[in-house]
């Protein structure tokens, strides 16, 4: 279910940013004041950022005790966009969808689900049988604003854009490192929803495993360099939300807020982008 489109009093289209997750321990004492409880987090993360990106749900499926827990931890207006169970995009087993949209379902009833995040595997490449279950998606899915991730570069193309908007279905713009096989960092759009995730830059450390690959910090120049990526996005998207995944010892707390100050955000709400 859509939420419609998001602007600011002045007419511009407002950005959501936030992290992808939120309850770190090596967060305490940085993002979060010494000694906050794992329960308190995501109430005190909501009064620094109004989205969030639920990454527990890749892992196991979600439950409707849970994510009614999580809603009503958040204030009005707050959103998530939950990410989409493991079996979903790397065996493409659909056997859970029922459970995991039963799950979800308190979120969509409060008003606060966002969308849900595919992530695919770069082993999930640009071929026939891979298009008709990005189509099987849409159609499965339907009544909830899918965005999908791809890690592999041969999705890049502008067919593939055009497919995905057919189908309903947004692309994710992504940041990492400059290895020829990967995605590119493009402002691609396909559907109502504008999705930028930042990963990380670090070539070197990019197949060495999860505990290093997302260990990364983005200086102030290239977190600039996305402004005009931004802005492209902005003008073709409805819905604009930019997500940090880079979650080691809070780098992606400090880069969000980083991003929010480069395009004058000020408290949990998005405005709109500089002109």
């Amino acid at each position: 279910m859509s939420l419609g489109a998001e602007t600011h009093a002045g007419g511009g289209l407002k950005v959501r940013i936030g992290t992808s997750g939120y309850s770190f321990k090596d967060w305490v004492g940085t993002f979060y004041p010494a000694g906050m409880p794992e329960r308190e987090m995501l109430a005190f993360y909501a009064t620094q950022f109004d989205t969030v990106e639920v990454n527990f749900t890749y892992y196991r499926l979600p439950t409707a005790r849970t994510m009614a827990a999580m809603a009503g931890k958040t204030p009005r207006g707050f959103t998530f966009f939950v990410k989409a169970y493991e079996a979903f995009t790397h065996k493409k087993d659909l056997a859970d969808k029922t459970a995991f949209l039963d799950g979800v379902a308190p979120m969509q009833e409060a008003g606060k689900l966002a969308g849900l995040l595919f992530q695919f595997p770069q082993s999930f490449k640009n071929e026939a049988e891979n298009r008709q279950y990005l189509a099987r998606i849409a159609m499965e899915f339907r009544g909830h604003d899918c965005a999908v991730e791809f890690r592999d570069r041969s999705w890049a193309a502008e067919p593939v854009y055009t497919f995905l908007g057919e189908q309903g279905l947004s692309i994710v713009a992504v940041d990492e490192p400059a290895i020829s096989t990967l995605f590119p960092r493009d402002a691609v759009v396909s559907g109502d929803v504008g999705y930028v995730r930042f990963h990380s830059r670090d070539g070197a450390k990019w197949y060495k495993g999860m505990a290093e690959r997302y260990d990364y910090s983005y200086s102030e120049k290239e977190l600039k360099d996305w402004v005009p990526k931004i802005e492209t996005i902005a003008k073709r998207a409805q819905r604009l939300y930019a997500f940090f995944n880079n979650c080691h010892r809070g780098q992606a707390a400090d880069n969000a807020q980083a991003l929010k100050r480069i395009l004058g955000q000020a408290g949990t709400r998005g405005t709109a982008l500089p002109a």
